[in-house]
């Protein structure tokens, strides 16, 4: 059985919380968010694939990376990280991007804090998503935003437990 994943849009503050818990121990939780050949087995929901371009993971640096899909299509986009709390949280700016990793600007990035808490079951991840407006939120969540990455949850939860 799946864990439950809470997924809560606020329109009035342009946000996304998302929250779940995994059960096994917040090292390897870090791990598959941080390690580019990690993030590539479940950042992309299934049938897509993720395929890391470039990853520096320290204050200031970038992740790009390339969704590809089962026809061959491809999306591209980045992140650069800002700071980063060793095994409690890290944030970062998301961007979409073309394929040399210049901002597409038909899109306007995003801001993630992700927190990585130990509790009695695991470890509790809460993500919270902050857009600049509504509709930036409205146009991510219309790409299927919300289903996907509960898919990529569900398939990281798949991927801890067969570690474990």
């Amino acid at each position: 059985m799946k864990t439950k994943i809470i997924f809560n849009k606020d329109d009035n503050s342009a946000s996304i919380y998302i929250m779940t818990i995994f059960h096994t121990s917040v090292d390897k939780v870090w791990n598959h968010f941080t390690q580019a050949e990690l993030l590539d087995q479940w950042w992309a929901p299934k049938p897509w694939k993720c395929k890391t371009l470039k990853m520096n993971f320290q204050p200031e640096g970038i992740w790009n990376y390339t969704m590809i899909g089962p026809e061959n299509e491809k999306s591209f986009s980045g992140v650069q990280f800002h700071e980063i709390n060793f095994h409690r949280c890290f944030d970062y700016s998301a961007f979409f991007t073309d394929e040399n990793g210049s901002l597409d600007s038909k899109f306007a990035p995003s801001n993630w804090l992700i927190g990585f808490t130990g509790v009695e079951e695991g470890t509790k991840l809460t993500v919270n998503i902050h857009f600049k407006t509504t509709e930036d939120m409205a146009t991510l969540l219309e790409m299927g935003f919300e289903d996907g990455f509960k898919m990529g949850l569900h398939q990281l939860e798949d991927l801890l437990n067969k570690k474990d």
